[in-house]
Formats: C-alpha cells, structure tokens, sequence
C-alpha cells in the first residue's frame, strides 16, 4: 500500500528466502538501485563482470519484482557534496520481471 506521499516499501529477499533489509520508493526500480547500491561495487564502468539478482517483495502484496543489478565506483565530480569522498558508488538495473508468491 503506498503511504500519503505515494512511496511504496519493498523488502530485498535473499538467496535463502529471508527477507532482510528494506527500501522504500515510488517505483519498484527506486528501491532496487538502493539495493544495488549496497552491492561490491566494480573498480569501473566498463570493469562490471558479474550482475546479482535482486529479489524484492512489495509490502502488502505477493508481487516479487526480480532485476539484475550492478555497481561500480567513480571519481565524485565537481558538484557533488565535499562529505562524499573521493568516489561515489553507482549502480544501474535491469528488470526481469515479475514474480507471485504462493501462500
């Protein structure tokens, strides 16, 4: 059920089907890059070798939104913020769709 200011909360399942860590966004791709964001992060871009499965379940519904993820480091450009460090972690998704939970 989405809150007053329309954002949702997905819960990430892990590989052993418990649920762990909680994201929240309007769209189910929001909560994923926060996710992704979370994972080891490639030294590059064009250095990404492996993607991970990213398994998250709408709160309130059986819905599982399953996407590729990876991530990867880069030098923190001119107007990103002095208390970020010298890299930033960036990450990007893929969806591959959309699964329902038996109960």
């Amino acid at each position: 059920m989405p809150r007053k200011d329309g954002k949702r909360n997905f819960v990430l399942i892990e590989d052993d089907d418990e649920e762990t860590s909680v994201f929240s966004g309007q769209y189910p791709r929001q909560a994923a890059l926060k996710a992704a964001r979370r994972l080891h992060p490639a030294p590059s871009r064009d250095e990404v070798d492996g993607k991970a499965t990213l398994r998250l379940r709408e709160r309130g519904t059986d819905r599982v939104h399953v996407y590729e993820g990876w991530a990867w480091t880069e030098s923190k450009s001119d107007d990103d913020p002095e208390w970020m460090g010298d890299s930033v972690t960036r990450a990007n998704v893929s969806k591959q769709g959309i699964e329902h939970l038996d109960e």
